[in-house]
């Protein structure tokens, strides 16, 4: 009955979505408009600079890919998607060598209706503002300054009149040429971004203590290695031969794609001494094991910074935590000087869309170092992706998530909404609860251990992981399916003990926390079962669904389990929003198996 009503909703849905625009056709005929009409093209793009996509189309999945190049994606029900074109996400595409003409004509192909002019106006000149002003270095008489260069005289003016500027400024030259103080490298970026101009960073690196770093042909395992196409592809954008232009930048790759693998190649491109940074302990260590398995460096040159070492090398990887310690917040933080500690010419943040605030700040003062950064989504819950831009440099090369699926450099995903009914004694309990209370209530309803019974049973053969953000939750499914729990709290040796059996197989579900997001390497899970979430968090949806993405064969399945009907539905709504803009389709059940009153799982309270 319920796919029944569903059907009927969906052809209900897709008859008044044909009616209005047999009503626009019919009012465009009777004004003997000559606006083109396309009536099988999914796009609308609209004067405000929205672009409603119809997903339930042929060329859907082909204009996702290049909408995801220049717009982000703000809602994503069921039938019309819509995105929003920004001046970051402009930037960003032009960056990357993306002309206003390559994304006007875009539109055009697949747009409805004629493109209104204002859009594309809007878009040549926002595009256009990337690389009008230009930061140089500094010429022999002054070596200490460096050269901003605006060749648009208006904006010169409008630069020399923008107390925020010229307080970052040592002066001008002459009228569109400005002295910037070394020091001042990052914060002029940032400065200028927030006025509307993008700074294209051309001033060069210092050089760093040489490192001859060399990929292996054949990992010390004795496996082959070499550099997928789009990997190769990837560190030439960012490197570009070593002109000035390069050296700095952002890499986005799904989870499973090799990210690693393009932090070791832009290591061996730059062939100096680089520091890492990471997520946590466990990724240092893979870290670690990935450059001596992959690289001619050998145990001497390679070192770990955490809390259990602290070991400054030529190839040195920390995290982080480690940089953002302090005793308290009246103190300073305890080894920010790690970015002073030796003479690196290269810096690679892992997980760039984590970077803290602090770390923030002390990058803006590094910028003579290159800096390579890696992501799966450059979604940052708190807003600063304008500061990954302007500190760590624009989006240098990404491939969308189905592109790597389809040709098998990452696992086929299916990802799947399972909402279950909220059990009868906690309805109340709801309804009287604050808006942010009402999330946890709803994220830790005891239904979904039938859910996550039945889902196990399904998948016994499979490698699965059980996924969530509340401490008595997790606990709770750990005891009732007798699966180890690794938290925040479990002691590194342990995790590394726990991750190690679940790779060999002697463990088949691990209940995991937040700790699990990043950099894990766990080749052969591929069954994600997400029971609560931060909220909203795109990025956090992107990372759980790439702890199964590493292409260990066949399918991978990804649920998220919600409370049908609750403020955890909506957040799961938002939450979805990155992976459908790379093209994955959540399947929406509801959940009909789970009994009305407080749930059992084999006789036990759930």
């Amino acid at each position: 009955m319920i796919e029944e009503n569903r059907a009927r909703l969906t052809a209900t849905r897709k008859h008044s979505l044909g009616g209005v625009l047999a009503g626009l056709r019919l009012l465009l005929d009777r004004w003997g408009s000559k606006m083109q009409f396309e009536p099988n093209n999914p796009l609308i793009v609209q004067g405000d600079g929205s672009l409603l996509l119809e997903v339930d189309c042929e060329q859907s999945e082909a204009v996702r890919s290049f909408l995801a190049r220049f717009a982000e994606l703000e809602r994503a029900p069921e039938h019309i998607h819509t995105y929003r074109i920004t001046s970051l996400s402009l930037w960003n595409a032009a960056s990357a060598g993306m002309s206003p003409k390559r994304i006007a004509d875009g539109l055009r192909q697949f747009s409805k209706y004629d493109v209104p002019n204002k859009v594309v106006n809007d878009i040549e000149e926002k595009v256009s503002r990337f690389g009008k002003v230009v930061l140089l270095p500094p010429e022999a008489d002054a070596p200490d300054m460096l050269r901003l260069q605006v060749d648009d005289l208006q904006v010169a003016r409008k630069i020399a009149t923008n107390k925020a500027a010229t307080s970052l400024c040592a002066g001008a030259i002459r009228e569109g040429l400005f002295r910037v103080p070394l020091g001042h490298r990052g914060t002029i970026k940032q400065a200028l971004l927030k006025l509307g101009y993008p700074v294209e960073d051309l001033a060069g690196f210092v050089e760093g203590a040489p490192l001859a770093v060399e990929l292996r042909a054949e990992t010390r395992a004795g496996k082959p290695f070499n550099l997928r196409r789009y990997q190769r592809q990837a560190v030439d954008a960012w490197h570009k031969g070593g002109e000035l232009g390069g050296g700095h930048g952002v890499v986005v790759l799904p989870c499973g794609a090799g990210k690693t693998i393009v932090g070791l190649a832009g290591m061996a491109a730059t062939g100096c001494q680089t520091l890492i940074l990471a997520t946590g302990t466990a990724s240092v260590r893979q870290w670690i094991h990935e450059i001596l398995e992959r690289t001619s460096l050998s145990e001497e040159q390679v070192g770990e910074f955490s809390g259990a070492r602290k070991e400054i090398r030529p190839v040195t990887v920390t995290t982080y935590q480690i940089l953002t310690h302090r005793r308290s917040t009246d103190h300073e933080f305890t080894h920010m000087g790690l970015f002073s500690a030796a003479n690196w010419g290269l810096i690679v943040y892992d997980e760039v869309h984590l970077l803290p605030a602090p770390v923030f700040r002390v990058t803006a003062d590094i910028q003579a170092r290159r800096r390579l950064g890696l992501t799966a989504t450059l979604v940052r819950e708190d807003g600063r992706e304008a500061d990954v831009f302007s500190l760590i440099g624009p989006k240098r090369f990404d491939v969308p998530w189905k592109d790597l699926e389809r040709k098998g450099f990452v696992a086929e995903a299916r990802c799947v909404e399972l909402r279950v009914d909220l059990i009868d004694s906690l309805t109340l309990r709801y309804e009287a609860a604050e808006k942010r209370q009402k999330v946890r209530i709803a994220a830790e309803n005891p239904a979904k251990m039938v859910v996550i019974d039945e889902l196990l049973k399904k998948h016994r053969d499979d490698k699965v992981l059980i996924i969530g953000m509340y401490l008595d939750q997790l606990q709770d499914a750990a005891r009732v399916f007798g699966a180890p729990l690794i938290t925040g709290k479990t002691p590194a040796a342990d995790r590394e003990q726990l991750y190690e059996e679940f790779r060999q197989g002697s463990i088949r579900v691990l209940v995991v926390s937040k700790v699990a997001n990043f950099s894990i390497d766990l080749p052969d899970a591929n069954v994600a079962i997400q029971i609560s979430g931060t909220f909203g968090s795109r990025q956090e949806e992107a990372q759980r669904l790439g702890r199964i993405l590493r292409p260990s064969g066949g399918k991978c399945w990804f649920y998220s389990v919600v409370t049908h009907n609750s403020r955890e539905q909506e957040f799961a709504h938002n939450r979805q929003l990155f992976l459908t803009e790379q093209g994955y389709t959540y399947e929406v059940r509801e959940w009909t198996s789970a009994t009305q009153g407080d749930s059992t799982v084999n006789g036990r309270p759930a």
